[in-house]
């Protein structure tokens, strides 16, 4: 198992950028949002921030909005890359530019287009290197988030939802060994392609972010929730009828006792030992008051 000593942000997609109708309101938001805690946990507005925008299918775009929302924050050093070719993922200049990073960003997209193009490279490496041997953040929205764990949801969309074979698995980018990450996962209804992902796996913890939500995961297991809305967990450990593995693809599936947690802003779990502890409520109240 990867030791992680640096820190991983998966998002659940559409993350506050400070670019919504209430202009005001988003960017006061995003100040206290998740992106502001990336620069926190990067080391400040003066860290090397550099988003990776393979995953898009509209990269220029995608790069310009995650520009604007750093320069709001104030950042100083923000780089835009977009990597569409394993030779640009191992080119001098791209390396010598992540080797410098403080902070690596995701976009969404496709996650399958980031281990493509980027797994099993030299960056590849170095960005493992750089999680294992020091403070480093590695964030990433939707597919970016998708693509941390070891066992990726690579697609499935709800209609078929828990008829066997409707989710499709793949390898990803391998930071993150104890868990499945979904995304959208509360706005697009994916709570039955996170409970066939585990059913598969069920050594595994399943992870649904909700959008605008995200993770704050130290060691590569000490979690905090950030931003508005709700992390969902799936323990399949104590499954009593998972026929899984007997079932032919495109037969209904039915699961039994699986354990289940909804959590909110501040709340944090530890992946490995599945122990939970929840912000009380006065807490609670005062974490959101102060992103209001």
């Amino acid at each position: 198992m990867v030791e992680l000593k640096g820190c991983l942000i998966p998002i659940g997609g559409n993350e506050d950028k400070g670019m919504g109708p209430n202009e005001m309101y988003t960017l006061n938001f995003v100040k206290a949002g998740i992106l502001a805690r990336v620069v926190k946990e990067a080391g400040g507005q003066k860290s090397n921030i550099v988003v990776i925008t393979s995953a898009s299918s509209i990269p220029v775009e995608v790069g310009e909005n995650y520009q604007k929302a750093f320069n709001a924050l104030q950042c100083e050093n923000i780089t835009i890359m977009d990597i569409r070719k394993k030779s640009e993922a191992e080119a001098k200049k791209n390396m010598e530019i992540v080797s410098k990073a403080d902070c690596v960003m995701f976009s969404g997209g496709d996650q399958s287009k980031i281990v493509k193009y980027i797994g099993h490279t030299k960056m590849h490496e170095l960005l493992t290197d750089k999680l294992t041997q020091s403070d480093f953040v590695l964030a990433g929205t939707s597919a970016g988030a998708m693509s941390m764990s070891k066992e990726m949801i690579a697609g499935g969309g709800i209609a078929d939802a828990m008829w066997k074979g409707s989710v499709k698995m793949g390898q990803g980018m391998g930071y993150l060994e104890s868990a499945i990450i979904d995304t959208h996962f509360i706005q697009r209804g994916r709570f039955g392609r996170l409970a066939e992902a585990v059913a598969k796996f069920p050594n595994l913890l399943g992870i649904g972010l909700a959008e605008d939500t995200g993770l704050v995961i130290k060691k590569g297991n000490d979690c905090e929730v950030i931003g508005s809305g709700m992390v969902v967990l799936f323990d399949p450990r104590q499954l009593n009828h998972n026929r899984y593995g007997e079932l032919s693809k495109g037969t209904p599936m039915s699961l039994s006792n699986l354990t289940t947690h909804v959590l909110a802003i501040g709340d944090r779990f530890k992946i490995r030992e599945r122990s939970l502890k929840i912000l009380p409520l006065e807490a609670a109240m005062d974490v959101m008051m102060s992103h209001s």
